[in-house]
């Protein structure tokens, strides 16, 4: 397998004479400078995975952090083996996204990133009520304006791996979800609300604006207009009203333990398992890289990717499941 996602490297010969020659349409493609930075960007995409060591249930803490860690990784077994939860679990702070939990998400998602068994990634919050509250404003009022320059960039990082996780992702916002909390679930691929959820870009209430990928990625999510009026006004929203506007793919009512949101996350990410995981790895490159450049841009790369999947065993074991009537046994090779 390790040579066929290599191979993908060697398309730049053919992709750069497609280019020259216009395409089957005739200049669809457009200047080949552009198609190589395509090509680059979903090279970096597809990195060659490292050979898998499972991952074990455990904490995660920076290194010299006091006290209790502030996130979890939970490797589910038995019908749920292949989803993997980051569980984030600072009461104190409502979760805010603190140095602390910053540093061990950006740890967390460095060693996820590169197990393959990791077929979904679930975000959930292990204090009630509440997702993620956001930045932690009095954590960054004791630092200086470059501390604080520093850190949002470390804070739009995280975003940026949560974003280009190789497997699907999955928020499940069972309470408060608001500044940097809303741009994290933003971030993730498929979003799962409690209806009594409470969501919004709220910065420029605070004197501040999304600074972690909310005024990029809320527009793309829900089209130019409405994001901006959602972030020029620091509206908040409950599940049910995010839902109508398609912020959230599903919302649920809530339960009196507070999980429902995490229990309908955990249902849609059953539903991916059984799904070909190479194909949906590269289904999800597909989308998103597509979704930077013009769509004869963007159906380059889908052929690239189509391209990657027709070695793999797993597509061999689609076609003979389904001729044999039968369900398939994907193993992700």
């Amino acid at each position: 397998m390790i040579e066929e996602w290599s191979s993908l490297r060697n398309l730049g010969a053919p992709l750069q004479a497609f280019s020259q020659r216009g395409g089957s349409s005739g200049g669809a493609l457009g200047t080949f400078p552009a198609c190589a930075q395509m090509l680059r960007a979903l090279t970096g995409a597809l990195r060659l995975p490292r050979p898998w060591r499972p991952l074990q249930t455990r904490s995660c803490a920076s290194d010299g952090a006091a006290g209790d860690p502030e996130i979890q990784v939970r490797v589910l077994a038995g019908p749920d083996q292949g989803i993997t939860e980051i569980l984030m679990n600072r009461p104190s702070a409502r979760n805010a996204l603190g140095n602390v939990l910053v540093s061990e998400l950006l740890e967390a998602l460095a060693r996820l990133r590169e197990d393959q068994q990791v077929r979904v990634l679930l975000f959930r919050s292990g204090v009630k009520g509440v997702f993620c509250a956001g930045a932690d404003l009095k954590e960054r009022e004791q630092m200086s304006e470059a501390e604080v320059g520093i850190f949002v960039q470390r804070l739009r990082g995280l975003m940026n791996e949560i974003a280009a996780f190789p497997a699907p992702t999955i928020a499940a916002m069972d309470g408060f979800a608001l500044g940097g909390g809303l741009e994290l679930a933003l971030a993730c691929d498929l979003r799962v609300a409690a209806s009594s959820a409470v969501m919004g870009l709220i910065e420029t209430t605070r004197g501040l604006l999304p600074g972690a990928g909310g005024t990029q990625r809320l527009p793309r999510c829900l089209g130019v207009a409405l994001a901006k009026e959602l972030i020029f006004t620091g509206r908040r929203l409950s599940g049910a009203q995010a839902q109508a506007l398609g912020l959230v793919n599903h919302t649920v009512p809530q339960n009196e333990e507070g999980n429902a949101a995490y229990h309908r996350a955990r249902a849609l990410a059953q539903e991916i398992l059984p799904q070909a995981p190479i194909a949906v790895r590269l289904g999800k490159v597909a989308i998103d890289r597509g979704m930077d450049v013009d769509i004869a841009s963007g159906m380059a790369i889908e052929g690239i990717c189509y391209a990657q999947n027709i070695p793999t065993q797993d597509r061999l074991e689609g076609m003979a499941a389904f001729r044999e009537k039968r369900p398939p046994r994907f193993v992700g090779k």
